[in-house]
């Protein structure tokens, strides 16, 4: 079983490694700002999922540079993605947002845009400005979708139905734009058997890439109060990787996996605190995926020990 990296796509398409560049347009929400609800979905944050991003300055350009100071040493003279992190980035006015981008992807080491939002808010004129600005380069559409299933998408409060995205994803490949979905693994109420059924319909939905994150609990979000009140299981270790196996396995062989796992801000993370040392986990992830014979391209020799026991990390 193989999957495809970002980091094999990028050198494919680029011919050096990518770096992602976490930027703030200064959006909000329509499930913060009172369209939809109040208190934004319940695992999110204060900073809308943008821990990482560069603090907000009002110029994106500024922003750009300091981002790139935070990660030169690990990319002297590579290239980057200007990644539109936090909140809902297409939920602005059309003039705003075209500035915004526009101003994003004119230094020449950004490769590419990516704008992360919701299939709620990518009105057709939104659609057609990043289309118009794809034709300079390439422009990622990072959707929420996180499940498929009714009782979860109501349970985090997602605030719209899956009929929804499945419209987005269709109006955003008409445009030529590529999409990106993202999924937590891990909610409350979800077997085994409901998150490989919810990555197995983003590969069928004709997506480019998929993220998977696992659920973290973070202070200050209300997923936070149902955790300390023992109505959050979190998945250990191995549950997780042997989760992530099963996943990679109903994927098609060509969307790319842009995500393993996913690390919250450690001053706020709750559980599982085993995320806490991404290093460790990765290589964690990676160790079981050679012994069990799921490989990136062909750089793993499949093994029939599938049944063995993954590293453990407390």
């Amino acid at each position: 079983m193989g999957y495809r990296s970002l980091n094999q796509a990028m050198k494919e398409r680029f011919g050096c490694k990518v770096y992602k560049l976490a930027l703030d347009g200064g959006m909000t929400c329509p499930n913060r700002d009172g369209t939809i609800g109040t208190r934004g979905c319940i695992f999110c944050s204060d900073v809308g999922s943008g821990e990482f991003a560069a603090p907000v300055c009002g110029d994106i350009r500024r922003q750009i540079e300091q981002a790139k100071v935070r990660v030169e040493q690990k990319n002297k003279g590579g290239k980057y993605i200007a990644y539109f992190q936090s909140f809902t980035n297409t939920y602005g006015p059309l003039p705003y947002l075209g500035t915004i981008f526009r101003q994003a992807i004119e230094p020449e080491e950004i490769v590419a845009l990516s704008v992360a939002t919701r299939p709620d808010c990518l009105p057709q004129e939104v659609v057609d400005m990043l289309c118009r600005l794809s034709q300079s380069k390439p422009v990622w559409v990072e959707l929420g979708l996180q499940t498929i299933h009714p009782a979860s998408a109501r349970y985090i409060r997602r605030g719209y139905d899956l009929e929804v995205y499945e419209d987005a994803v269709q109006r955003l490949k008409a445009a030529g734009l590529e999409v990106i979905t993202h999924v937590i693994l891990g909610l409350p109420g979800e077997s085994h058997e409901d998150m490989v059924e919810t990555v197995r319909y983003v590969g069928q939905t004709g997506g480019d890439g998929i993220k998977l994150q696992l659920l973290h609990v973070l202070e200050g979000t209300d997923l936070a109060q149902d955790y300390r009140a023992g109505k959050v299981p979190v998945l250990s270790l191995e549950e997780y990787i042997s989760l992530l196996e099963d996943c990679l396995a109903v994927l098609p062989p060509e969307l790319v996996i842009h995500r393993l796992t996913g690390d919250g801000a450690k001053g706020t993370l709750l559980a599982p605190l085993w995320t806490g040392d991404k290093k460790r986990v990765l290589n964690a992830i990676q160790t079981a995926f050679r012994r069990d014979g799921v490989r990136q391209g062909s750089q793993y020799e499949p093994r029939q020990t599938r049944g063995q026991a993954a590293p453990i990390i407390r």
